[in-house]
């Protein structure tokens, strides 16, 4: 068995500060403030809420209406395996760039926030974060999310984004 490369291993740090951090942040949500959706503090003039809000759906609550029996495999089973199909790529492949290798880690690290909710708190996901939105996209507010969904997006923009401003992401292949 050949040992991880530390350039592929140290992004593994960040990893392992989202899920700490996320589900700290949640515990103490979750211990603190009943999940009645009521406003736990209002900072920078509305623009930033927290509330103690509850998602037993995925991203946007999205399938909340699909039946509880089929939840478990579509909200639990199925991205823990596409968070192993990702690391063992990540693993064996040298395809990521520097960054690269910490934006998908910061993806590894929310996807595995959210999972350990969904199979720890039977009331959902915790969620607590509500930013403005100014009536962008017909919101007043973004829907309220949490730290791991934050670094999924935030990662996934990061990964996005570097792959197609780098010469290797607009070619198609990789070059020697």
């Amino acid at each position: 068995m050949r040992l991880i490369e530390k350039a592929k291993a140290l992004p593994f740090i960040l990893t392992g500060a989202i899920i700490l951090a996320d589900q700290a942040v949640k515990s103490y949500i979750a211990v603190k403030w009943p999940q009645s959706g009521t406003l736990i503090a209002d900072l920078f003039n509305g623009f930033l809420q927290i509330y103690h809000v509850r998602n037993k759906a995925i991203a946007f609550s999205l399938g909340h209406n699909i039946p509880d029996a089929i939840k478990p495999v579509l909200f639990i089973v199925l991205p823990i395996l596409v968070l192993v199909f990702l690391c063992r790529y990540y693993l064996k492949s040298d395809e990521f760039a520097g960054i690269q290798r910490w934006a998908v880690a910061g993806i590894i690290g929310g996807g595995a926030g959210n999972i350990i909710d969904r199979i720890f708190r039977p009331d959902g996901v915790v969620d607590f974060i509500s930013i403005k939105f100014y009536g962008f996209l017909g919101m007043e507010r973004w829907p309220t999310f949490n730290i791991a969904d934050a670094s999924v997006v935030i990662s996934c923009i990061l990964l996005f984004l570097t792959i197609m401003i780098s010469p290797k992401g607009r070619e198609g292949k990789k070059t020697a």
